[in-house]
């Protein structure tokens, strides 16, 4: 560690949701660490540069690693590799390359690839929004929440330290996990909810016309919160179903199971079935809220007036 910084430069490639909010919380809690960063839209360095999201944005991936101790990569996992390809050879000795992507196993698999005599530990903050682009980011959007970091064999115990220091300064709980564990907790607890998600929006997006506006105009709670989460970046999930399937596809013929299993409940009148399951899905819900992982206000914490419905 430089003094008490885990790095004392770290560049930043994406400037979207995630890697905003990286700037802005290295800014709020390490403000002794010297912040660049790139995006391959140029439209969002420049609101990046007005935002402050670091304090200097390059016009190249090169640039702004040239002197960097951390470089996070914040791209879509489809394109890991050649984010990586661009900066393989501006990087300087001793380096180490971190990602925020929501499947590890491809991530790791794309850097190591693309940058072989390099120190690389993937890691996965889990947290975000629906928003996304430069103007998305704020400096608590990691506030206790998880950020697991899924080191290779052999890396460096050093460096997974100091990479753990550095999310926890900026409000993380660090969790240690095996990649491909990773993709499979991660496939149920937030892969396939946004493919439900997307899947639901889409079937009632098909009904508008026949409803005559009817979808829209009496979306109720429970249908509000899978348009939020169906609005989420569309580059970002296409690439991480594409990147974690596997895990994807098994934990979706799990579901597909149990949703026949409901089918059969509704359709034969099976009472018991339905609160049996309805009462211990309530206790997952109970135990979200214990871990402090979401908000134990009524409705998600909606306005009164919001909630009816």
């Amino acid at each position: 560690m430089t003094g008490d910084l885990p790095f004392a430069h770290v560049a930043i490639i994406g400037l979207g949701l995630l890697g905003g909010s990286v700037g802005l919380g290295v800014s709020a809690h390490l403000p002794g660490v010297r912040l660049t960063g790139y995006d391959a839209d140029p439209a969002t360095r420049a609101r990046a540069a007005e935002r402050g999201l670091v304090d200097e944005v390059f016009p190249s991936a090169a640039e702004a690693v040239a002197e960097a101790d951390l470089v996070i990569l914040c791209v879509p996992v489809g394109a890991m590799a050649s984010a990586a390809g661009e900066i393989a050879a501006a990087l300087k000795p001793g380096a180490l390359v971190s990602d925020v992507g929501s499947s590890k196993q491809s991530v790791a698999k794309a850097l190591a690839t693309a940058l072989p005599d390099q120190a690389v530990i993937p890691a996965h903050p889990v947290a975000g929004t629906e928003r996304s682009g430069p103007d998305a980011g704020f400096a608590t959007l990691f506030q206790h929440r998880w950020c697991i970091i899924t080191p290779p064999e052999g890396a460096d115990p050093e460096l997974i330290a100091r990479l753990t220091a550095f999310w926890e300064a900026l409000g993380a709980r660090v969790e240690i996990m095996d990649a491909a564990h990773h993709d499979l907790v991660l496939a149920i607890t937030s892969h396939l909810p946004h493919l439900i998600a997307y899947t639901i929006v889409g079937t009632a997006s098909d009904l508008e016309t026949v409803t005559r506006g009817e979808v829209i105009k009496y979306s109720a709670g429970g249908f509000r919160d899978f348009t939020r989460i169906a609005a989420s970046d569309p580059v970002m999930w296409r690439d991480v179903f594409l990147s974690n399937k596997d895990a994807v596809l098994d934990m979706l013929q799990r579901f597909s199971e149990d949703l026949s299993a409901l089918q059969r409940a509704i359709r034969w009148g099976d009472g018991d079935a339905l609160f049996d399951l309805f009462t211990r899905t309530r206790a997952v819900r109970r135990s979200i809220i214990e871990e402090g992982q979401d908000d134990a206000r009524p409705d998600f914490g909606r306005s009164d007036h919001e909630a009816a419905g």
